[in-house]
């Protein structure tokens, strides 16, 4: 058994993720209900035994770290949201128009890209070269956290991205990446993933602000 606990808190709202855009790669930073949510995360945070905190680089996360008066340790670039390639910018809605019924966590994105390989991303004069991750190639980047987390004895603080976190709490429980899809996250939310005797366990998720 590891003594290794993590507390994973998702940045604060964006103007994309109030609009419901898969914001992944693209530095969108906070609004000002978001930092105003990644203040308050201040008096709310379990902050006991925390002995270093990780941050994925973008501003979004580093900046929702720093007003939840957290110092960052760590800019890791293995906590960078998903990224969604040609999905980027669009909502599941826009997508579905000539993707029907299309659902990330099933079809993914690759499915998105055109066959020439042209991605054009809406609102943007430079389109992504990326054709995006797989959500397996997600998980291969938060089973690298997992793995160096269990290096730390106490909590180790990630602050990262809605997906990204998400995909984490399944892997840290043994789960596929995929699953994922069964916890929701909000902005400005936590959880804190730890251990019961030698299993894995989600201790806390998504606790409604007070």
């Amino acid at each position: 058994m590891t003594p290794t606990r993590l507390l994973l808190v998702r940045h604060g709202e964006t103007d994309w993720a109030r609009d419901w855009r898969h914001t992944g790669r693209t530095d969108v930073p906070l609004n000002a209900h978001g930092v105003q949510q990644a203040r308050r995360l201040q008096n709310i945070l379990p902050r006991d035994g925390v002995v270093a905190v990780w941050s994925s680089p973008l501003s979004r996360a580093a900046d929702t770290a720093a007003l939840a008066g957290l110092h960052v340790d760590r800019f890791d670039d293995d906590l960078m949201e998903w990224d969604y390639g040609p999905a980027e910018g669009r909502t599941t809605e826009e997508i579905r128009l000539d993707h029907p019924g299309w659902e990330i966590w099933h079809d993914g994105v690759h499915v998105l890209a055109p066959a020439d390989g042209t991605i054009h991303q809406p609102g943007h004069d430079n389109p992504p070269a990326s054709v995006g991750e797989t959500v397996d190639q997600v998980g291969e980047r938060v089973d690298r956290v997992i793995a160096r987390a269990r290096t730390v004895e106490g909590m180790v603080v990630v602050v990262a991205h809605a997906h990204l976190c998400r995909i984490l709490a399944a892997r840290w429980v043994g789960l596929p990446a995929s699953g994922g899809r069964h916890f929701a996250l909000d902005p400005a939310g936590w959880a804190l993933l730890a251990w019961t005797r030698d299993e894995p366990v989600v201790e806390r998720w998504n606790p409604p602000p007070p």
